[in-house]
């Protein structure tokens, strides 16, 4: 796929929109549930996946090749999410369930979530939000994760950890 991969992209920045189209099928699923998880929101999620296409599409010129291009999409991805929700400080998420994440039955790990956590998510900082459902929900190492979103390795490993004992108090506050 790799090969196959590195071809559509080729094919895609000389603008053949058929390859680009492969391109897209190939990653919207996972593009969606990053976005879903970043922004807690359906129809946002729905807006910032298409976002990211139309910004890559823009950018595939950018696009060097050192990593996958899924990788290099996720990076984008998640500076999409993260631009629109600092521009919109003031956000909402849905109560999410099984239901919401019908686009997303390709992925193998389970992304529904209590409304307690979802309420929990929204307290943490973009960054920590990031890496936590990168890291857990996703399935991301903090290599990868580095790699996507541009930060250290040991920020990513700081985000995590400042995730978790943010939720683990929230958790005992409620209990």
């Amino acid at each position: 796929m790799l090969e196959e991969e590195s071809q559509l992209v080729i094919r895609s920045k000389n603008g053949d929109r058929v390859a680009y189209e492969k391109l897209y099928r190939a990653n919207i699923g996972k593009v969606y549930a990053l976005c879903l998880r970043l922004c807690g929101q359906k129809e946002l999620a729905e807006d910032m996946a298409q976002e990211s296409f139309i910004r890559a599409w823009q950018k595939i010129d950018s696009f060097r090749g050192h990593s996958k291009f899924s990788s290099w999409l996720f990076r984008l991805t998640s500076n999409v999410v993260i631009g629109h929700l600092r521009k919109h400080s003031k956000w909402q998420v849905d109560s999410l369930d099984e239901a919401a994440y019908d686009q997303t039955q390709s992925y193998d790990r389970p992304f529904g979530l209590a409304e307690e956590i979802d309420t929990a998510l929204r307290c943490l900082s973009d960054s920590a939000r990031v890496v936590l459902v990168m890291y857990e929900y996703l399935g991301y190492q903090h290599n990868e994760i580095s790699e996507i979103t541009g930060m250290a390795i040991g920020t990513s490993k700081t985000h995590l950890h400042r995730a978790r004992s943010t939720l683990k108090a929230q958790a005992e506050r409620t209990i």
